[in-house]
This record gives structure tokens, sequence and C-alpha cells, in this order.
């Protein structure tokens, strides 16, 4: 069977991916399963998506009952579960007002074009430049992509958006230089995720707010993947003290459906005006049900705080591993990068071999974003596989 049907990939599917010779059909809470019955411990979480683990009863309950009702009619007309998740997203953060969007990087777009919007609106043509950072990933999109970092996403596809200037993350000298009053918006991951899990230093992220107040510019923050609950806050600027005006988010909003969205002040959205941006999916009644559901369950004290004390717990097993390859591990909450002083990718193999999902942050970075339900003895499990792989 599985035979048969990755020759149907093979066939019918564009080669965006180099995918291993595996099949999945199921799963249930930390744990997938292949068509082959085999069982695997999912600490990637389909990159940071499945807040809840696979098949949670509850949310799987709210979908099907959703489905029965209603699942889509556009964005000409308003529908009950999006407008009930704007007020909870809105007033759970910085923002005043919200665009939803089907992804991260659609998210981002929507930020950018916002950006641009404002500035031309306040202070006319010619300040449209966009600062970001070192080893930024902002999605594949093409204005996404012309804020993502790496040359080998970006080479291939040139020319991007114009306009976009590069500076060394957590580097705040170079940020100063970089933004200046051609700068529209400056866009900056508070945790960087595909970059190798680093996070910004408070003064770097407090110096970027304050540039962008002198200089007029629109400071937003990435947190499609860090956002939350994944470093144990809701929000990740939470932790970090310092407030955007626009901030994008994604990845677990409805635990494993597509949604993606854009917060932003009032100023930001008073810019904006019928027709200038859109989409036809974005925030129907399945998808916001299902983000309602989550939303409620993640934004709890207890469940936020055991995402802390799981996060420093996985954490403490890594930085106490005895593996001569151990050059750092770090991160916030449940979302740790494991840095080895060789490339990652075979290790990532071996593990998936014995049975745990890894993901790689770069050549030689494990990123670990398990599901936000992840309890001890699963951090005993993956530690134990990861021993043998590295040794």
């Amino acid at each position: 069977m599985t035979q048969a049907l990755l020759t149907l990939a093979e066939k019918y599917l564009v080669p965006t991916y180099a995918r291993p010779p595996l099949v999945f059909t199921h799963g249930e809470g930390i744990y997938l399963y292949d068509d082959q019955g085999n069982r695997y411990l999912d600490f990637m979480a389909g990159i940071a998506v499945n807040a809840l683990g696979h098949a949670d009863p509850a949310w799987a309950q709210v979908v099907a009952e959703q489905a029965h009702r209603l699942t889509h009619i556009s964005n000409l007309y308003h529908n009950e579960p999006q407008l009930l998740l704007a007020q909870k997203l809105v007033e759970s953060s910085f923002a005043d007002k919200l665009f939803f969007s089907n992804s991260g990087a659609e998210a981002n777009e929507a930020a950018l074009k916002f950006a641009r919007k404002y500035a031309r609106t306040h202070h006319g043509e010619g300040k449209t430049g966009i600062v970001a950072f070192s080893h930024s990933f902002h999605g594949r999109t093409m204005g996404a992509l012309a804020v993502t970092h790496k040359a080998r996403y970006r080479e291939p596809f040139l020319p991007l958006v114009p306009g976009v200037t590069f500076a060394e993350y957590n580097d705040l000298a170079a940020a100063a230089a970089a933004i200046g009053s051609e700068t529209c918006a400056v866009i900056v991951e508070p945790v960087q995720g595909e970059g190798g899990v680093h996070a910004a230093a408070p003064t770097f992220l407090n110096g970027l707010r304050q540039l962008c107040d002198q200089h007029n510019a629109l400071l937003i923050f990435d947190e499609v993947q860090c956002g939350l609950g994944r470093t144990g806050h809701l929000w990740a600027y939470q932790a970090l003290g310092v407030t955007p005006d626009m901030m994008s988010i994604a990845k677990p909003l409805a635990g494993g459906l597509p949604i993606g969205a854009v917060l932003v002040t009032d100023k930001v959205a008073a810019a904006i005006q019928p027709g200038d941006h859109g989409s036809t999916f974005a925030g129907g009644p399945l998808v916001c049900a299902a983000a309602l559901h989550l939303f409620e369950r993640v934004n709890q004290p207890t469940f936020l705080a055991q995402v802390q004390e799981m996060g420093a717990y996985l954490r403490h097993r890594l930085q106490t591993l005895e593996c001569d390859k151990l050059v750092a591990a770090r991160g916030l909450g449940l979302m740790v990068g494991l840095e080895l002083n060789v490339p990652v990718a075979d290790v990532v193999a071996a593990a998936r071999h014995k049975g745990l999902l890894l993901v790689n942050a770069g050549e030689n970075v494990i990123r670990f974003v398990p599901p936000l339900i992840v309890t001890r003895p699963h951090i005993d499990e993956a530690m134990e596989v990861l021993t043998l792989c590295l040794n």
C-alpha cells in the first residue's frame, strides 16, 4: 500500500518537498501512525501547528458540528464564529482590529501591504522601504519571500518585491543604520524558528520600537510560529515587553486547519479601505469555530503554566545530554532549538527510523515544537531516542 501511494506522489505532485517514504493515516494525542501500523512520537506537531495534538475529541466535535451548520459563505457576508474569534484575539492583545487570512505567509503579505498603504496615506509616495533581519523566515509568497533572508529560498525567484534591506538580527546598531526616513515598516520574529530558534533580546526589540517611532515606521512582529501559547505566554511579545503596530499569527490558531491573521492598531486600520485587500476563504465559519475552541483552551493560566514547565524540563533534558556534538540548547516555552557542531539531517532521519519525529531549523539545529499538551513521560521518551541517535 505504501509504495502504491508513493508512486502516486511521484507521478502527480509537484516536487516541492523531499519527503521520506512514509504515509501517515491517523493520529492520537502526541502520536502519529503510518499505514504499516508504526507509531511515531510527534515532536514537530506539523511544524508548530497541532497545539492540541492529533484528533483531540473536543476539537473534532466542534469541527463536526460546525460542518453540519455552515462551512463557507465568503467574506461578502458576516459569520458568527469569525466575529467572535476576532473579538477574542483583539481583546487578548495590543490590537484594535484584525484581518483574517489563510496562512502565515498571507498574514505577512497583508501586513506589508498595510504598511505601504499607511505610509502613502500619511507621508505620501516614496516612503516604501522595509527592513528585515538575518536568518529571518516570513513565508514563500513573493512579498513574504522578499523579507526572508536565506539566499537559496530567494535567488531562484528574483526579482522579488523591491525596497527590502536586511540587518543583523539582535544587532541594534545594524538596525539603526538600516532604518531611515524612507522606511515604512520593520518586520521581525520575536523568536526565530526557521533561523535556528533564536529569541530577540528585549533591548533589541525596545530599540526597534524607538527607531520606528523616530522614523514614523510601523513595527511588525511575525508571531506565526512563536505566538498563541508556544512560548508559554499567549503572545511572545508579552514575554519580551515590547508592543508592535502589527502582528501576524497563523500556525496553531485553528488546531490544524488553515488560518492566519494580522492584528493591527486603529491607526493602521484607519488607512485601509474596502477593496484594498481581501480573501475568499479567510475567516470562514468552519475554521473560526475550530480556532475559537483552541483559543479558549490555550488562553488559560494553567495551560500556559504547563507549557512553561514542560519547556523548562525539555531544555534541561537537552542541556544535560551526554554528547560531544552538543553546542547549545535554547528557546522559550515549547519552542526549543538544539544546536550541534555537525549537520542535523542524519540525526533527524535516525530519530524518525526509531519512531521520533523532529524537524530541523537550519543546517545545525534541531527544532523541538511538540504539541502543547506534551508531558514529562513524552519528553523522557523523546530523550531516550535522541540519545541513541546522537551516540
